[in-house]
């Protein structure tokens, strides 16, 4: 039998010891009595072996795909959260890109309107024209479709409830009550055409100045030809600026009241003509005369 082994070749002889049978005997230790046996060869014990780890890792697959267990593998994701992420990145894109316009315009706005800088070739300003307009021969003509739209709007009646959603913001800065930031005498009047954008007012000597309106402060500064300047940020694009005070009790981002003190009326600043409150009311970046809205006396 071991000359006819060993003139096998190596894989007769492999395939011959793994089909080798032997007796797997279960027996009474005290009497010996033969309980259960079993015929067995490793031939069997592999393919028994290998045919359970095959059944365990398919049913394992089969668990993670049926099963939200997929979801705890690393690099995969459902298709709804996929479309989630893509819908929260578009969000943020556009968030960023809305609160770069508004630093813009708050940088703007700071500089051009209520410090009076000057607007050079590189401004912020100049560089959200659009390079394939050209801003020297636009056509201010208006269309057909335009008077068409203008005239069926101007038809449409104040009171129909139908199209105005939100009647609460209807009204424009006129729903708003304004508190007089000083009681005085009015000594400079509105005058846009001599670039005096608001009214001049002369109180008793270190009154406190109070924001007219809820809001928050986005400038609170000292500029070379109002002084010391604050300026709120109100509802429904409004803005209020005070000038020439001699002292200011907010900073910027503050979040002020109606009628809280912001500054200490003064003097302060080279274009001054001694002791008063300037102060002005923008709408939608308009100046707007505050001798219509407010009562100082």
């Amino acid at each position: 039998m071991k000359a006819n082994l060993e003139e096998q070749s190596w894989f007769n002889r492999l395939f011959t010891n793994l089909n080798y049978k032997y007796k797997l005997v279960i027996m009474n230790e005290s009497t010996f009595d033969e309980k259960l046996s079993f015929r067995i060869s490793r031939m069997r014990v592999f393919i028994v072996f290998g045919l359970v780890t095959l059944i365990s890792i398919a049913f394992t697959i089969f668990m993670i795909y049926i099963t939200p267990l997929k979801e705890y593998i690393p690099g995969y994701a459902s298709v709804d959260k996929v479309k989630l992420v893509y819908i929260n990145k578009l969000k943020t894109d556009s968030l960023e890109h809305e609160i770069a316009q508004r630093d813009l315009w708050l940088a703007n706005f700071k500089n051009r309107i209520l410090l009076g800088k000057d607007i050079d070739e590189n401004d912020s300003i100049n560089m959200i024209k659009d390079a394939t307009v050209d801003y020297n021969n636009l056509d201010f003509n208006i269309s057909k479709e335009d008077s068409a739209l203008r005239t069926k709007w101007e038809k449409v009646p104040d009171y129909d409830l139908s199209n105005a959603p939100n009647t609460s913001k209807r009204g424009g800065i006129s729903r708003f009550f304004f508190m007089a930031p000083i009681k005085g005498t009015i000594s400079g009047g509105f005058n846009p055409q001599k670039q005096h954008y608001g009214v001049d007012i002369v109180g008793k000597k270190d009154a406190p100045v109070k924001a007219c309106l809820d809001g928050m402060v986005i400038l609170s500064t000292w500029s070379y030809d109002y002084g010391y300047i604050i300026a709120i940020q109100h509802d429904d694009h409004i803005v209020s600026v005070y000038k020439h005070n001699s002292t200011l009790l907010k900073n910027e981002g503050d979040m002020v009241s109606a009628g809280d003190p912001i500054a200490i009326v003064g003097n302060t600043g080279k274009i001054t003509t001694g002791q008063h409150l300037h102060f002005e009311i923008w709408y939608n970046m308009n100046p707007i005369n505050p001798a219509q809205f407010i009562s100082f006396d």
